[in-house]
């Protein structure tokens, strides 16, 4: 079994170009201090390093 990361979005969408904003949708974001878990696979953390100023990730 792979780790689990939680990522909270901890800055607004507005004003982010469409592509961060789908990243945002496709990792489950779409409101401000909203927390998902994920497994931490590269795909997973390649989307997070898109959007690394817009949110906060635990390990």
């Amino acid at each position: 079994m792979m780790a689990k990361i939680k990522i909270t979005q901890i800055k607004s969408r507005i004003g982010s170009p469409k592509d961060q904003k789908r990243t945002l949708d496709a990792l489950g974001l779409t409101k401000m201090h909203k927390t998902v878990e994920h497994e931490c696979t590269p795909s997973i953390e390649g989307m997070v390093r898109k959007v690394k100023h817009l949110v906060s990730v635990e390990k």
